[in-house]
Protein backbone atom coordinates (compact mmCIF):
# COMPACT_ATOMS: atom_id res chain seq x y z
CA UNK A 1 0.00 0.00 0.00
CA UNK A 2 1.51 3.43 -1.03
CA UNK A 3 0.63 6.58 0.70
CA UNK A 4 -0.04 10.31 -0.73
CA UNK A 5 2.28 12.65 1.02
CA UNK A 6 0.72 16.31 0.15
CA UNK A 7 3.81 18.97 0.91
CA UNK A 8 3.18 21.34 3.22
CA UNK A 9 0.95 24.23 1.83
CA UNK A 10 -1.13 27.39 3.50
CA UNK A 11 -4.54 27.96 2.48
CA UNK A 12 -7.15 30.00 4.04
CA UNK A 13 -9.86 28.11 6.62
CA UNK A 14 -12.30 27.33 3.84
CA UNK A 15 -10.18 25.61 1.54
CA UNK A 16 -8.35 23.72 4.62
CA UNK A 17 -11.72 22.34 5.31
CA UNK A 18 -13.12 21.91 2.29
CA UNK A 19 -9.60 19.76 0.76
CA UNK A 20 -10.08 17.19 3.69
CA UNK A 21 -13.34 16.25 2.42
CA UNK A 22 -12.56 16.25 -1.03
CA UNK A 23 -10.23 13.91 0.08
CA UNK A 24 -12.35 11.74 1.83
CA UNK A 25 -14.78 11.90 -1.16
CA UNK A 26 -12.13 10.26 -3.47
CA UNK A 27 -10.54 7.98 -0.94
CA UNK A 28 -14.08 6.87 -0.50
CA UNK A 29 -14.24 5.62 -4.32
CA UNK A 30 -10.71 4.05 -4.06
CA UNK A 31 -8.54 6.56 -3.73
CA UNK A 32 -5.34 6.59 -2.03
CA UNK A 33 -4.67 6.93 1.54
CA UNK A 34 -3.14 10.48 2.29
CA UNK A 35 -1.22 12.47 4.64
CA UNK A 36 -1.24 16.18 4.07
CA UNK A 37 0.42 18.64 5.71
CA UNK A 38 -1.30 22.49 5.91
CA UNK A 39 -1.19 25.86 7.62
CA UNK A 40 -4.03 28.84 8.01
CA UNK A 41 -3.56 31.91 6.37
CA UNK A 42 -4.82 34.44 7.34
CA UNK A 43 -4.73 33.22 11.49
CA UNK A 44 -7.76 31.59 11.64
CA UNK A 45 -10.62 29.36 14.46
CA UNK A 46 -12.23 26.05 13.55
CA UNK A 47 -15.37 25.24 15.40
CA UNK A 48 -16.30 22.06 16.67
CA UNK A 49 -19.22 20.29 14.35
CA UNK A 50 -21.40 20.56 17.49
CA UNK A 51 -20.48 23.47 18.82
CA UNK A 52 -22.36 27.29 18.77
CA UNK A 53 -20.60 29.62 16.74
CA UNK A 54 -21.97 32.91 18.95
CA UNK A 55 -21.20 31.11 21.99
CA UNK A 56 -18.07 30.33 21.55
CA UNK A 57 -16.73 33.09 18.95
CA UNK A 58 -16.27 36.69 19.22
CA UNK A 59 -17.15 36.90 15.31
CA UNK A 60 -16.54 40.76 15.27
CA UNK A 61 -13.36 40.83 17.12
CA UNK A 62 -12.27 37.71 14.80
CA UNK A 63 -13.31 40.22 11.82
CA UNK A 64 -11.84 43.19 13.33
CA UNK A 65 -8.47 41.42 13.25
CA UNK A 66 -8.92 39.60 9.81
CA UNK A 67 -9.44 36.14 11.64
CA UNK A 68 -11.53 33.57 9.55
CA UNK A 69 -14.00 31.52 11.28
CA UNK A 70 -14.81 27.68 9.74
CA UNK A 71 -16.58 24.72 11.24
CA UNK A 72 -14.94 22.00 11.05
CA UNK A 73 -16.46 18.16 10.06
CA UNK A 74 -14.89 16.53 13.55
CA UNK A 75 -15.67 17.54 16.44
CA UNK A 76 -14.18 18.98 19.84
CA UNK A 77 -13.74 22.62 21.33
CA UNK A 78 -13.01 25.53 19.64
CA UNK A 79 -9.49 26.21 18.43
CA UNK A 80 -7.08 29.17 17.55
CA UNK A 81 -4.83 28.35 14.77
CA UNK A 82 -1.90 31.26 14.23
CA UNK A 83 -0.50 31.42 11.02
CA UNK A 84 3.25 31.62 12.30
CA UNK A 85 2.47 29.47 15.41
CA UNK A 86 1.33 25.79 14.48
CA UNK A 87 1.59 22.85 11.69
CA UNK A 88 -1.23 20.90 10.79
CA UNK A 89 -1.83 17.55 9.54
CA UNK A 90 -4.72 15.28 8.28
CA UNK A 91 -4.28 11.34 7.77
CA UNK A 92 -7.00 10.71 5.22
CA UNK A 93 -7.69 6.47 4.61
CA UNK A 94 -10.24 3.94 4.77
CA UNK A 95 -11.01 3.34 8.80
CA UNK A 96 -9.84 -0.41 8.40
CA UNK A 97 -6.01 0.42 7.89
CA UNK A 98 -6.58 1.29 11.99
CA UNK A 99 -7.88 0.04 14.80
CA UNK A 100 -11.74 0.22 15.57
CA UNK A 101 -11.07 0.85 18.97
CA UNK A 102 -11.45 5.08 18.98
CA UNK A 103 -7.77 5.28 22.10
CA UNK A 104 -5.63 3.09 19.51
CA UNK A 105 -6.06 4.51 16.36
CA UNK A 106 -5.28 8.26 18.08
CA UNK A 107 -2.44 6.35 19.92
CA UNK A 108 -1.20 4.96 16.35
CA UNK A 109 -1.29 8.42 14.70
CA UNK A 110 -0.31 10.47 17.45
CA UNK A 111 2.59 8.06 17.74
CA UNK A 112 4.07 9.33 14.41
CA UNK A 113 3.69 12.58 16.06
CA UNK A 114 6.21 11.90 19.19
CA UNK A 115 8.19 10.10 16.70
CA UNK A 116 8.31 13.32 14.55
CA UNK A 117 9.70 15.30 18.09
CA UNK A 118 11.99 13.05 19.37
CA UNK A 119 13.83 13.80 16.16
CA UNK A 120 14.04 16.96 17.28
CA UNK A 121 15.25 16.05 20.61
CA UNK A 122 12.04 16.99 22.36
CA UNK A 123 10.14 14.10 24.29
CA UNK A 124 6.63 13.35 24.30
CA UNK A 125 4.09 11.12 25.32
CA UNK A 126 0.41 10.14 24.19
CA UNK A 127 -2.09 11.39 26.59
CA UNK A 128 -5.73 9.64 25.85
CA UNK A 129 -8.37 10.70 24.35
CA UNK A 130 -6.12 12.47 21.93
CA UNK A 131 -3.02 15.18 23.19
CA UNK A 132 0.04 14.83 23.31
CA UNK A 133 2.05 16.27 25.91
CA UNK A 134 5.80 17.34 26.89
CA UNK A 135 6.06 16.60 30.79
CA UNK A 136 2.11 17.87 31.93
CA UNK A 137 2.50 20.47 29.38
CA UNK A 138 0.11 19.83 26.06
CA UNK A 139 1.78 20.24 22.97
CA UNK A 140 -0.48 18.61 20.11
CA UNK A 141 -4.06 18.22 20.09
CA UNK A 142 -6.06 16.05 17.32
CA UNK A 143 -9.39 15.44 16.48
CA UNK A 144 -11.23 12.62 14.43
CA UNK A 145 -14.34 11.21 12.78
CA UNK A 146 -15.12 8.56 10.70
CA UNK A 147 -17.95 8.41 8.17
CA UNK A 148 -18.81 6.36 4.88
CA UNK A 149 -15.80 4.08 6.01
CA UNK A 150 -13.48 6.82 5.73
CA UNK A 151 -10.93 7.78 8.78
CA UNK A 152 -10.00 11.76 8.91
CA UNK A 153 -7.70 12.56 11.67
CA UNK A 154 -6.23 16.43 11.90
CA UNK A 155 -4.50 17.75 14.31
CA UNK A 156 -2.12 20.48 14.93
CA UNK A 157 2.04 20.72 16.26
CA UNK A 158 2.10 24.54 18.09
CA UNK A 159 5.34 25.83 17.31
CA UNK A 160 4.45 28.70 19.61
CA UNK A 161 1.14 29.93 21.53
CA UNK A 162 -0.33 33.20 21.21
CA UNK A 163 -2.81 32.80 24.20
CA UNK A 164 -3.62 36.88 24.67
CA UNK A 165 -4.81 36.64 20.68
CA UNK A 166 -6.13 33.27 21.47
CA UNK A 167 -8.54 34.02 24.28
CA UNK A 168 -9.29 37.60 22.39
CA UNK A 169 -11.62 35.54 19.61
CA UNK A 170 -12.53 32.90 21.80
CA UNK A 171 -15.54 33.78 23.95
CA UNK A 172 -15.41 33.78 27.95
CA UNK A 173 -18.08 35.51 29.69
CA UNK A 174 -16.62 36.22 32.75
CA UNK A 175 -13.15 38.60 32.66
CA UNK A 176 -12.07 36.87 36.02
CA UNK A 177 -12.80 34.26 34.50
CA UNK A 178 -10.45 34.73 31.37
CA UNK A 179 -7.68 35.66 33.46
CA UNK A 180 -7.86 32.92 35.23
CA UNK A 181 -7.91 30.53 31.54
CA UNK A 182 -5.18 32.31 29.89
CA UNK A 183 -2.88 31.81 33.25
CA UNK A 184 -4.08 28.46 33.18
CA UNK A 185 -3.17 27.62 29.38
CA UNK A 186 0.01 29.36 29.67
CA UNK A 187 0.73 27.20 32.59
CA UNK A 188 -0.48 23.74 30.79
CA UNK A 189 0.18 24.28 27.10
CA UNK A 190 3.97 24.37 25.77
CA UNK A 191 5.29 24.48 21.77
CA UNK A 192 8.27 23.42 20.36
CA UNK A 193 9.91 26.68 19.99
CA UNK A 194 9.32 27.10 24.51
CA UNK A 195 11.14 23.70 24.22
CA UNK A 196 14.01 24.37 21.42
CA UNK A 197 15.12 26.84 19.50
CA UNK A 198 13.81 24.93 16.67
CA UNK A 199 12.58 26.98 12.84
CA UNK A 200 9.04 25.50 11.54
CA UNK A 201 11.13 24.53 8.65
CA UNK A 202 12.72 22.22 11.14
CA UNK A 203 9.90 20.76 12.59
CA UNK A 204 8.18 20.25 9.19
CA UNK A 205 11.09 18.27 8.32
CA UNK A 206 10.99 16.09 11.80
CA UNK A 207 7.08 15.96 10.90
CA UNK A 208 7.53 14.62 7.44
CA UNK A 209 10.15 11.91 8.86
CA UNK A 210 8.29 10.93 11.22
CA UNK A 211 4.89 10.75 9.12
CA UNK A 212 6.49 8.86 6.61
CA UNK A 213 8.72 6.28 8.59
CA UNK A 214 8.62 2.77 7.71
CA UNK A 215 6.24 3.62 4.70
CA UNK A 216 5.86 3.44 1.04
CA UNK A 217 5.03 6.62 0.13
CA UNK A 218 4.94 9.49 -3.01
CA UNK A 219 5.04 12.95 -2.60
CA UNK A 220 1.88 14.16 -4.55
CA UNK A 221 -0.24 17.15 -5.18
CA UNK A 222 -4.11 17.24 -5.12
CA UNK A 223 -5.85 15.56 -8.34
CA UNK A 224 -7.51 17.92 -10.48
CA UNK A 225 -10.81 16.37 -9.39
CA UNK A 226 -9.84 16.78 -5.77
CA UNK A 227 -9.31 20.73 -6.18
CA UNK A 228 -11.83 21.44 -8.18
CA UNK A 229 -14.27 19.45 -5.49
CA UNK A 230 -12.47 21.37 -2.62
CA UNK A 231 -13.36 24.91 -4.42
CA UNK A 232 -16.85 23.82 -4.69
CA UNK A 233 -17.34 22.54 -1.26
CA UNK A 234 -15.54 25.94 -0.55
CA UNK A 235 -18.57 27.79 -2.32
CA UNK A 236 -21.09 25.53 -1.33
CA UNK A 237 -20.42 25.03 2.46
CA UNK A 238 -17.81 26.44 4.31
CA UNK A 239 -18.15 30.01 3.20
CA UNK A 240 -21.79 29.48 3.78
CA UNK A 241 -23.87 31.04 7.10
CA UNK A 242 -25.93 27.69 6.86
CA UNK A 243 -22.32 25.85 7.67
CA UNK A 244 -20.61 28.05 9.66
CA UNK A 245 -23.39 29.50 12.15
CA UNK A 246 -25.47 26.10 11.69
CA UNK A 247 -25.37 25.75 16.10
Amino acid sequence: MKWRIIDYSENDAYLNMAIDEAICESVAKGGSPTIRFYGWKPSSVSIGYFQSLEREVDVRHCADLGVDIVRRRTGGGAVYHDHQGEITYSVICREELFPKDIIASYREICGWITDSLALLGIKSEFRPINDIVVGEKKISGNAQTRRGGVLLQHGTILHSVDVDTMFSVLKVSDEKIKDKMIATVKERVTSVSQQKVISREELYEALLSGFTKGKDFALEGLTDGERGRALELVQKRYLTKEWNAMR
